[in-house]
């Protein structure tokens, strides 16, 4: 996150299609409070806006709303290399297993993952995963795959109750404020961004 001291920030703040993603207006709500230098804006995956309304998150961030799909875009439209370019500091909260497979397999078949893997920016991905799928090896492996990329921040899961067996399970993605410290951290650590 290379950030000057003072000036704006720009963070892109990714939804994705877990049910956490219903409580994105009270993130952007934060960060704009918390964070009152910091230019805000989103984009949401097509599951993430079963959900969540663009509408409602466009009024809160200030900003229209990036939809991650091709089809929103002209032919002449290269919304990736904007997004790439644009962005200090991603933050993917939450990002749905199927989000994470993607990104850490590489797949760059939606305008977002291609900004994603094409982007200078930190990305802090906080997972949101069902429930058991931290057991599965494959599942481990994509995550150790995104914890071992430079650049990008891998958020803990955190015990939750699932909204599908009602129990309490390891699965739940870290809260957006904490995804953004340990971002922040990250970059104090390299030598970038704001200091403390």
């Amino acid at each position: 996150m290379d950030v000057p001291d003072s000036g704006s920030r720009r963070v892109l703040v990714v939804g994705t299609g877990a049910l956490g993603v219903a409580f994105l207006p009270f993130w952007i709500n934060w960060l704009r409070n918390a964070h009152p230098e910091t230019e805000i804006r989103v984009a949401l995956t097509r599951s993430a806006l079963r959900f969540v309304s663009a509408d409602a998150i466009a009024v809160l961030s200030g900003r229209e709303v990036f939809i991650d799909d091709w089809s929103e875009f002209s032919g002449v439209d290269v919304p990736h290399v904007e997004l790439a370019r644009w962005a200090d500091l991603v933050l993917v909260h939450p990002a749905t297993l199927h989000f994470v497979s993607r990104y850490a397999l590489g797949i760059t078949d939606t305008p977002l993952l291609l900004a994603l893997q094409s982007t200078g920016a930190v990305v802090g991905v906080a997972p949101s995963l069902p429930p058991a799928a931290h057991k599965s090896p494959v599942v481990q492996g994509h995550l150790d795959v995104l914890r071992a990329r430079p650049g990008v921040v891998l958020a803990p899961t955190v015990p939750a109750v699932s909204a599908s067996t009602g129990e309490l399970e390891d699965g739940g993605s870290a809260p957006l404020n904490e995804l953004y410290d340990l971002c922040a951290a990250r970059a104090r650590a390299a030598g970038k961004g704001p200091k403390p």
